[in-house]
C-alpha cells in the first residue's frame, strides 16, 4: 500500500490521533513520509517501536513510545539506550513484563534512567495470558511506582493470536 493511501484511510476515519506500531514501524523507510503526509493535516502521530533503533529521525511533533525489552523476552540487549536522551514530556517508555524478574528490571530501569521525571508516562504491561494483571499492580503498589498499568487492549479486543489489527 502507498503512503498516500494510508493517508485517504486515516481520512476516512476522521480522527485526530494514528498510532504507528509493528513489527517494527522503524525498519519501513516510507513511515517518515507517511509522517510527514498526517503531520501536515495536524494528525497526532505516536510511533510504537521496539526500541532498537534511533528515534533520532523522528519529527519533535511524534510521540514516541519506546518499548524496553525485559530479560523475560530474551531481547533485552538489542536496547537503543541512547533514545532516552531524546525523550520528552510527550513521550512514553513501556515495559512487558512476564515475571518477578521483569518487574525488577522494570523497576530499576525506572529509577536508573529518571524515567518519572523524564517523559510523559512509564508503562508497565503484563505479558497477556502469562502474568496477571491483578498480581503486577500489586507489585506496583508495594513499591509505590510512578508508573500506569496497560493491557494488551488489542489482545483482549480481537484475540491473542489475530494479527493485523
Amino acid at each position: 500500500m502507498l503512503i498516500e493511501d494510508v493517508k485517504k484511510e486515516v481520512e476516512n476515519y476522521q480522527c485526530g490521533l494514528v498510532e504507528i506500531t509493528g513489527g517494527e514501524p522503524l525498519l519501513q523507510e516510507d513511515v517518515y513520509g507517511l509522517i510527514d503526509l498526517l503531520l501536515q493535516d495536524d494528525i497526532t502521530i505516536l510511533v510504537e517501536t521496539g526500541g532498537q533503533l534511533s528515534v533520532a529521525r523522528l519529527p519533535a511533533k511524534v510521540i514516541k513510545v519506546l518499548d524496553v525489552k525485559c530479560p523475560g523476552s530474551r531481547e533485552e540487549k538489542t536496547t537503543h539506550w541512547e533514545n532516552f536522551e531524546l525523550l520528552t514530556k510527550r513521550d512514553q517508555v513501556k515495559f512487558v513484563i512476564a515475571d518477578r524478574a521483569d518487574y525488577e528490571y522494570a523497576r530499576d530501569t525506572l529509577k536508573r534512567l529518571g524515567l518519572a521525571s523524564r517523559c510523559g508516562a512509564t508503562l508497565f504491561s503484563p505479558v497477556h495470558d502469562h502474568l496477571a494483571p491483578q498480581v503486577l499492580a500489586g507489585w506496583i503498589l508495594e513499591d509505590r511506582l510512578p508508573v500506569r498499568i496497560q493491557l494488551q487492549a488489542h489482545k483482549y479486543i480481537w484475540g491473542a493470536d489475530v494479527r493485523g489489527v
